[in-house]
C-alpha cells in the first residue's frame, strides 16, 4: 500500500486544518492546490512536498501519485471541482475523498458507482462535518428501526462560517431547498418546513435545509423519506424565507459576485473552535407511525471536519476501503464519528 495522500487545496481555511492535523498525527501528505506562493508558505512551515497543480493541469500530480493512495479534496465549492479532480483519480486508481456538503455532488459520486469499481478504488465525498456526524446517526437509527420509511435529521452548531462555505452558500442562495420524498429528491421552496427540536436543552426553531443527507442518508439506510433541519434563529429564518422573493436577483451573476466579494476571508479563530460544538437529533418512524429518536453531540465543525477526513484517509491508507461509491457509515459503519474524542450519543426515550 502507498504510503501518502495529496490534499488539493491545502492552504484554504479548512483545507489547512486538515494539514495541521494530518501533520499532529505523524503523516506527511503532498500539497496541491493552485497557487505556489500560499503552497510553499505552508509546505515550508510543516516541512510537506508540495506541487501547484490547476485543475486544467492535474497531470502535473503524476510523479506524486506513484507514492499516493487517494486525494483529499479540499478545494471548495465543489460542484466546481469534483468532476475534474475524481476524473484524475479514476484515471491514475486513486481513491477519492472530500469534505462536500452539496447535494449535486454526493449525486453525481453515486452515479460512479460502478466505475469506481471497475478501478479498484472508493469515491468517498463528504468525510468532514458535513456528513459524517449526520450520516453516523441515520445509520444508528436505521438500526433502531430497520424498517423505518421516514428520517428527520437536525443540528445546531456554534461558531462561524468559512470563506468557502459562505462562497457555496451564496452561490446556491436561489436553488431553494430540497427533501427526499419516496426516495427521490424534491426541490422546495427555501424554509418548506419549521419544527421545534430539543438538541437536549430544549425545543429551539429550526428549519429544512438543502443538507448533505438527503442525498447520502438514502444510501446509507435506504429509508425513503428524509428531511434535513438546522436551528435557525428568527431573524435568520425571516432571511431564508425572503430569498423566496428575491434569490433571483440575488443569483445574477453580477449580484451575486458583489455579495461573494464582501465575504471575509478564513474563517472561525482557534479561540472559537476549541470552545464550539455541535449537537444533532435524528428520529425515524415506519408506516405505522412508532418512532425512535437519538442525539449526538460532538466537537465544532471545523475541528470536526479536519479529524474526520484525516482519520478516514488513515483508514484508507492501511487499506481498509470500500471499492465503488460510499458513504462515511457505509464504508466504517455507525460507530465511525464515537472514533473522534469528545463525542456522545443517545437513545432519547
Amino acid at each position: 500500500m502507498k504510503k501518502t495522500f495529496i490534499i488539493y487545496g491545502a492552504y484554504g481555511y479548512t483545507g489547512e486544518l486538515v494539514v495541521e492535523e494530518a501533520a499532529a498525527k505523524g503523516l506527511k501528505p503532498i500539497l496541491s492546490g493552485r497557487n505556489e506562493a500560499k503552497l510553499k508558505v505552508l509546505g515550508d512551515k510543516f516541512g510537506f512536498e508540495y506541487i501547484a497543480a490547476d485543475l486544467d493541469n492535474l497531470n502535473k500530480l503524476d510523479e506524486a501519485t506513484t507514492k499516493s493512495s487517494l486525494i483529499l479534496n479540499c478545494a471548495g465549492p465543489f460542484s466546481r471541482t469534483f468532476e475534474k479532480v475524481v476524473t484524475y483519480c479514476l484515471k491514475k486508481h486513486l481513491h477519492y475523498t472530500d469534505i462536500t456538503g452539496e447535494i449535486q455532488v454526493f449525486e453525481m459520486a453515486a452515479h460512479m458507482d460502478k466505475l469506481a469499481k471497475e478501478n479498484n478504488i472508493m469515491i468517498l465525498p463528504g468525510t468532514g462535518f458535513d456528513v459524517v456526524p449526520s450520516d453516523c446517526l441515520a445509520a444508528f437509527l436505521k438500526q433502531q428501526m430497520p424498517k423505518a420509511q421516514k428520517l428527520a435529521l437536525a443540528f445546531k452548531s456554534t461558531g462561524g462560517l468559512s470563506h468557502g462555505t459562505a462562497t457555496t452558500m451564496v452561490e446556491n442562495i436561489g436553488e431553494g431547498g430540497a427533501v427526499r420524498i419516496d426516495g427521490k429528491i424534491e426541490k422546495v421552496k427555501a424554509a418548506y418546513k419549521t419544527h421545534m427540536i430539543d438538541y437536549g436543552k430544549g425545543p429551539r426553531l429550526s428549519t429544512t435545509i438543502p443538507w448533505g443527507d438527503v442525498s447520502t442518508a438514502y444510501y446509507s439506510t435506504g429509508i425513503p423519506n428524509i428531511e434535513v433541519y438546522m436551528f435557525t434563529p428568527s431573524s435568520m429564518l425571516r432571511s431564508m424565507k425572503m430569498t423566496r422573493f428575491i434569490g433571483g436577483i440575488l443569483s445574477i451573476p453580477f449580484v451575486n459576485n458583489i455579495i461573494k466579494g464582501g465575504i471575509k476571508p478564513g474563517g472561525p479563530n482557534e479561540q472559537v473552535r476549541t470552545n464550539g460544538s455541535c449537537a444533532l437529533f435524528g428520529e425515524v418512524e415506519d408506516e405505522n407511525g412508532n418512532k425512535k429518536a437519538a442525539r449526538l453531540e460532538t466537537i465544532e465543525g471545523y475541528t470536526l471536519t479536519a479529524k474526520t477526513a484525516v482519520l478516514i484517509a488513515e483508514k484508507i491508507l492501511a487499506g481498509n476501503f470500500k471499492t465503488g461509491f460510499a458513504t462515511p457509515s457505509l464504508a466504517y459503519g455507525a460507530d465511525l464519528i464515537m472514533e473522534i474524542e469528545g463525542s456522545k450519543r443517545n437513545i432519547v426515550e
